[in-house]
Parts: structure tokens; sequence; C-alpha cells
């Protein structure tokens, strides 16, 4: 949109939340969350006055939806960091996010981003910022800071919508590896926790929130490295495949049973070590392609802290035993 555009509501519409109205005035370009966030930022008006997103639409009333705001400056003191891309077409770009490199600025983390990297590659993507303005480029899934592998980035607003329907309705299959403290009993176990904010730390997620939402998690060993010493309590490499995607889900629930992430400090992971960040990566992604409709395969390899750590217990990540780890039932 490059003016206001207007629309007035009829009987059929009678009674419909303002951003269900919208939102299907404005598919495929702008989700429904766009929406809201159009709502909440005033760029919508009903009958020339600002609303809410749940007010209900009368017939006779007229929704003006104002043009998108310009993407606000990206002011980046540092060089943008190099990021590897597994793939990239007209829809899509697909990437391997290093461990360490956050998705978008924050207030603690201002440069060096995964948008910083992404920009710098692919300059268009500016014109993706949200409608109201803040520069998200394309992205539609995240990965914490210090967990690292393969992310999904939308290249125009129409794959942006897709995508984030398909994270939405849980079409799309996360597989992570992870390596754990202790040696995991059994093959498998599925973890159906709900996650939330923790009740007193407010920087962490945890399974006894006041406020959670459903969360499952499916746990399969992998390999199984047996302590060497009497103070070591071993660990195991695992394979998680989410249901949910709740914030730290896989890190939460892997403590909640006893097996942290090594080196999750957060979450009760041994710090120092083999590993100075959480042991856990993003291994591969399937979608659907936004407008083929076809389905997609991405890996991105374990990095070398994994690789090392596995090696020195016999185990090589080549590209047959990640397909075997992809695959194990």
């Amino acid at each position: 949109m490059t003016r206001p555009t207007t629309f007035t509501a009829d009987m059929a519409h009678a009674g419909a939340r303002l951003d269900v109205f919208v939102s299907a005035h404005l598919t495929p370009q702008h989700s429904r969350s766009q929406v809201a966030r159009m709502i909440k930022a005033g760029l919508v008006t009903v009958n020339g006055a600002p609303a809410r997103a749940a007010g209900a639409v009368r017939a006779g009333d007229r929704i003006e939806i104002a043009p998108p705001r310009a993407p606000l400056p990206r002011q980046s003191t540092g060089e943008a960091p190099a990021i590897d891309v597994l793939y990239s077409d007209d829809e899509l770009i697909v990437v391997d996010k290093p461990a360490g490199m956050t998705v978008h600025p924050s207030p603690g983390h201002p440069d060096a981003t995964l948008v910083d990297a992404l920009l710098a590659r692919f300059p268009e993507l500016a014109m993706m910022a949200e409608p109201d303005g803040v520069l998200r480029p394309g992205i539609v899934h995240r990965l914490d800071k210090d967990t690292s592998g393969v992310m999904v980035v939308a290249r125009t607003p129409f794959a942006r919508t897709a995508l984030s329907r398909q994270f939405k309705d849980r079409t799309v299959k996360k597989t992570y590896l992870a390596i754990v403290r202790g040696v995991v009993a059994r093959d498998r176990v599925t973890i159906a926790r709900p996650v939330g904010r923790h009740p007193v730390e407010r920087k962490r997620m945890s399974v006894a929130s006041h406020t959670p939402r459903a969360a499952v998690s499916h746990v399969t060993a992998l390999h199984r490295f047996k302590p060497t010493r009497r103070d070591d309590p071993g660990a195991t490499l695992v394979r998680v495949i989410p249901e949910t995607g709740r914030t730290h889900q896989i890190r939460v629930h892997l403590a909640s049973i006893g097996h942290p992430c090594l080196g999750d400090a957060l979450y009760g992971g041994p710090k120092g070590g083999d590993f100075t960040r959480q042991a856990l990566h993003a291994l591969a992604l399937e979608i659907a392609h936004p407008k083929s409709a076809a389905r997609m395969e991405f890996i991105a390899p374990p990095p070398a802290d994994f690789a090392a750590m596995l090696a020195r217990h016999g185990v090589v990540a080549n590209a047959s035993e990640i397909r075997r780890w992809i695959d194990a039932p």
C-alpha cells in the first residue's frame, strides 16, 4: 500500500473483530498478527478514530488503513557479520546462524545481528520492515543467541505470511541436536509439559509457570557417552523434534527431566568444559515452499564445538550419520 486504503463494512461483516476484517482484506500480503501491530501503531482507524484490534465492526463503518511507515534507520556501529547462506530464491533465504549471534537488534545486543548480516548480503530486505516501521526483515521465527543452526527468512510479503502461517499451524518440521548432561536411560521420551515465564526469575522460562502454554518435545537418544571418571556424569547426544515453539522450550524441557544442555548456565547445564554456550543446534528444517507448496528440507551440519566433542567420542558427523540422526524413528 502506498496511499490510504478505505473499506466500508456491510451487514455481512457486522460483529466481526476489526483485526479479522482488516486481515481478510489484506491477505496474503499481511498476516493477522501484522495487522494487529498496524492497529496498535495507529495505522487503522474506524470512522476517523483509533480503534482496538478486538473491537467489533458495525455495518456502515468506514475503515481506513494508512500506508506502512518507512523503516526506522538502522544505526549500526560495527561491520555486518558474514553469514552462511544455505539456499536462496525469489521468495526465501535459508541461513546457518552461528552461536553468539542475536537474530535482531535489542537493547543489550545492538550490533552484529542476523538482521545486519542479512541487510549487508540482501539490501532489498530493508523494504520488508514491519507495518509499524520496526525493522525485522523477513524474520518469521527465531533461535536463541547461543543456539546455532538453520533458519528460514522470508524475502517477500507473500512469503512472510505463508511461512508465518506454517509455523503457527505447526506444519513445519524442526529437528534439533543437543548434547545433554548425564546418560539418558530411555531411547525415546515425549515431554509434554506446559512452559511459561518463571514465577520469580523473569529471564527464565519454566514448567512451573503461573501462566504456562502447552509445549511438547519428542526426544531420541542417539549416542550415549559413558562417564570416564567417578565425578563425570557422562553425556548423551539427543535429537529433539518440538511440536510447539515456546521460548526456550527445548532447553527447559531437557532440564525438567534432569538432562540440561551442556553449557546451559541458565538451566543448570555444567559450565566450562567443552561448551561455553548451550549445546543446542538446529540441525534441519522442513517447510513447504511459499509459492509451489513443494516440501523442502534444509540441513545445517553441526558446528565446530559439536563436531569436536563428538569426534573425541568416536562419532563422526558426516552426511550419512546426519541423515541417520534426522530419520531415526
